[in-house]
């Protein structure tokens, strides 16, 4: 196996936890999870109709957040698994954010491989994306987000386990980006509008060998993939508890698909 960009992540990753800690000022550990009724990332579905559970944990310190992310289907549903790792920085009096991230899409009931980090073969991906966060005088955000490494390729060769292999990839480096609005509005509701695009047009595989990113990471074609809106509070459940919740519908023009998902938080 050889080195890779994710052993460098992973490395980097605990440094950056090891430095915190003696630290004057303390990191902040948090943990929590998310129950969503589909979930949709981006304008696509994953995990199929069923409810998802999207647990996190998270370390802050000065600036730099580490964190876990997962989403597993409620439903019994493999393709809905998710576990991902992301460092980010934010800087500039909290208004730029510049994070690196590393998606992986477990199939569980199938011998997959995490620890695969052949450029080729692996079935992580690296994305590095820079976010404007906007501010109590500039409500608009913009992110930009780009793969750089793994799985987001276009293989033109035959499947990696065929023994005749002789394959030949290529990166697609496929890019989204995504404009939002946030707005505070009566009764304590958050209303958050966005509008996400896919920047990319997939390349074109000579033979079909079903590798991520072949018929488009987000899409089969460039244009607006991932459109809607948020509304959002909490729910006082007594004097010292409430519950985040939250109702979406999320429009795909490309796909022509529609979600409307509710979710809430603890």
């Amino acid at each position: 196996m050889k080195r890779s960009g994710v052993y460098l992540l992973i490395a980097f990753m605990l440094s950056i936890c090891s430095s915190s800690f003696g630290q004057k000022e303390k990191a902040v550990l948090d943990f929590g999870a998310d129950v969503m009724s589909r979930y949709v990332w981006r304008g696509t579905q994953f995990g199929g109709t069923s409810p998802s559970l999207q647990p996190s944990v998270t370390l802050n310190y000065k600036g730099w957040e580490l964190g876990a992310w997962g989403a597993y289907s409620l439903g019994g549903n493999n393709a809905g698994q998710e576990f991902d790792l992301y460092l980010g920085y934010t800087f500039a009096k909290d208004l730029f954010s510049l994070t690196l991230t590393d998606y992986y899409f477990p199939t569980e009931g199938e011998d997959y491989n995490y620890f695969e980090f052949n450029n080729d073969l692996t079935g992580h991906v690296l994305e590095g994306s820079f976010r404007f966060n906007g501010n109590d005088n500039i409500p608009f955000a913009l992110m930009v987000a780009v793969n750089f490494w793994g799985a987001d390729a276009v293989k033109l060769g035959n499947h990696p386990n065929a023994a005749d292999f002789n394959q030949k990839t290529g990166l697609q480096y496929s890019t989204y980006t995504e404009l939002s609005y946030s707005h505070k509005m009566a009764n304590d509701v958050t209303l958050d509008a966005f509008l996400g695009v896919n920047l990319t047009k997939p390349a074109e595989a000579k033979t079909s060998t079903g590798f991520n990113g072949e018929s488009g990471y987000y899409g089969s074609k460039a244009g607006v993939v991932n459109l809607g809106v948020i509304l959002s509070k909490e729910v006082a459940l007594n004097e010292k508890f409430s519950l985040p919740v939250s109702a979406s519908v999320i429009t795909n023009p490309i796909d022509e698909k529609i979600y409307f998902v509710f979710g809430f938080s603890f």
